[in-house]
């Protein structure tokens, strides 16, 4: 009886927390697959944690649609001393949200000490951050970050590094209050505090969380939401059905087990859903490749031989796969590692890997392929949720006559061995942290571990062209050394290329203001929503 009791508690709180107005049209209610275990920015490494620390925190910079610097809490700010001294401007009018760790006052006006404890907390070996690679070799020995005033920030570098302004919109890169400090780590985790638009109100597990307005918000007028509602459905196919039943406002991604319902052939959305759902297609910057480590194969293996690896990219027919497989969302991964939407991906100066198996026949013929007695099978490792793409490939490469085997490996399980160099062919995806091709590049810099490089990548020549990447200030300076390191993976092939993503968001027709954008980051503030119609 007392578990009953408990069981019915629970269920009123479940409702009563999430939509404290049962006839509110202004509580924006969206699913994530995997659970919230952490509302702390410093460990925000996936991006169901990117979404919610978006609602609740704030950093220096923000990017807009396009993927340009905006300022956010810093208002201005100027680059000095060749590249190595940023100086920010902070604004004086963004308050913390309410909280008791102000005392005796229920919030405080944001300052430069908590910029430069946030950094500081990011990089404290103590707390092993997983965001601390952000400033991990960049910083000045001595006294890197300074609060000059409340409103003078200063970054000190030990030497230039270009992206660096893009890499501070990170959401690892969120300010936190340095009230912080005199708590551990849990506590940050599951009470957060931030200048963001919304504020967590409740957290109920694994059964979701309720975020409600900041009414004390630094922009007048925002968010148009009261709040924010997300639940944790783990299967696709069932969150997707609680959408087209309207009891979720939005929806993304695609899942076999559903697209041909809701998509056409063409990758469009179906005409009888259109008067209810709104469907968003943006590119994404993320490529999706298999990925080839060579440093834990057989001297005698066909994949040490550059002209195999070759011909493995010319024998996959991309469009084909992104037609039958993906309803047409992507696009073939033609021009090197670096996805469209990034300025260097220009198919005029850098040609990649169309499909042409009679070509691809020839370099395995050049290469001794069909001589070989050993090494000549490749096994690809992947897990559940890719296999189709996998098959897909291994046919591809069948029909030339190579040998194939795949290996189906939990997702936790095959990102491990990834990292350890367990596995020597694996399915792969590069989702960029920020809108810079050097994000694109690192996964290849030989002196980097894995991640990012999984593959061991070691070149001198793409390495001697990334250091002098990250240092040049000159922007079309930097695209021409872009362009020849992407050229130089596509000879070598360290990777085969298989389809630049694209996002897909689905939305009640009800929900007004969402702007995707090339990161996949789901912003609210300007969100809005209007009466369903009966």
């Amino acid at each position: 009886m007392r578990r009953i009791f408990a069981y019915l508690i629970l269920a009123i709180l479940h409702l009563g927390c999430f939509r404290p107005d049962a006839d509110s049209e202004e509580v924006f209610h969206y699913n994530q697959q995997t659970p919230i275990t952490s509302l702390d920015p410093a460990f925000a490494k996936s991006l169901n944690h990117m979404w919610a620390i978006e609602h609740m925190y704030n950093q220096l910079l923000d990017l807009d649609d396009s993927m340009k610097l905006v300022p956010e809490i810093a208002s201005s700010w100027e680059i000095l001393d060749q590249g190595l001294t940023y100086r920010f401007h902070l604004r004086n009018d963004i308050y913390f949200q309410g909280d008791t760790i102000f005392k005796p006052e229920s919030t405080r006006l944001l300052t430069a000490r908590d910029v430069k404890y946030s950094f500081s907390r990011l990089i404290d070996k103590n707390l092993a951050t997983p965001g601390s690679w952000v400033f991990a070799g960049k910083l000045r020995d001595s006294m890197p970050f300074e609060a000059a005033s409340d409103t003078i920030f200063i970054l000190h570098l030990k030497q230039p590094f270009s992206p660096i302004m893009q890499m501070l919109t990170m959401h690892y890169c969120s300010i936190v209050p340095e009230e912080f400090q005199k708590y551990n780590s849990r506590f940050v985790s599951e009470h957060p505090v931030g200048t963001g638009p919304f504020q967590l109100q409740k957290w109920l597990g694994k059964q979701g969380m309720f975020f409600k307005k900041n009414e004390n918000f630094y922009i007048k007028g925002l968010p148009k939401l009261k709040g924010i509602r997300i639940s944790f459905i783990e299967d696709r196919t069932s969150a997707y059905l609680e959408f087209s039943k309207g009891k979720i406002d939005f929806f993304s991604g695609i899942h076999s087990g559903f697209a041909s319902d809701i998509l056409d052939e063409n990758g469009d959305l179906q005409r009888s859903k259109q008067r209810s759902i709104s469907f968003y297609k943006n590119n994404f910057l993320n490529t999706e490749y298999i990925g080839i480590n060579r440093t834990v194969l057989p001297p005698d293996h066909c994949l040490q031989n550059r002209l195999v690896r070759q011909a493995l990219n010319f024998a996959i027919d991309r469009a084909q796969l992104i037609k039958v497989l993906r309803h047409g969302i992507g696009t073939p991964a033609v021009q090197g590692f670096v996805p469209q939407g990034m300025a260097s991906n220009d198919l005029h100066l850098i040609s990649g890997y169309g499909y042409n198996p009679k070509k691809a026949k020839a370099l395995l013929d050049s290469a001794g392929y069909f001589e070989m007695e050993h090494g000549a099978e490749i096994k690809i490792y992947t897990n559940k949720d890719y296999l189709d793409i996998i098959q897909f490939v291994a046919g591809e490469w069948q029909k030339i006559g190579v040998k194939c085997a795949i290996e189906l490996m939990e997702t936790s399980a095959l990102r491990e061995q990834m990292r350890v160099g367990g596995v020597p062919v694996f399915r792969a995806s590069w989702v960029a942290d920020y809108p810079d091709e050097e994000n694109f590049f690192a996964p290849f810099y030989s002196k980097n571990p894995a991640p990012p490089n999984y593959t061991r990548f070691s070149s001198i020549n793409f390495d001697a062209l990334y250091d002098k990447s990250v240092t040049e200030t000159d922007y079309q300076r930097r695209m021409d050394l872009y362009s020849k390191m992407d050229s130089i993976l596509i000879s070598e092939s360290p990777v085969i290329f298989l389809f630049y993503d694209q996002t897909t968001w689905f939305a009640s027709s009800t929900i007004h203001g969402l702007k995707p954008n090339s990161l996949n980051l789901l912003k609210l503030c300007e969100v809005y929503q209007t009466v369903r119609q009966q």
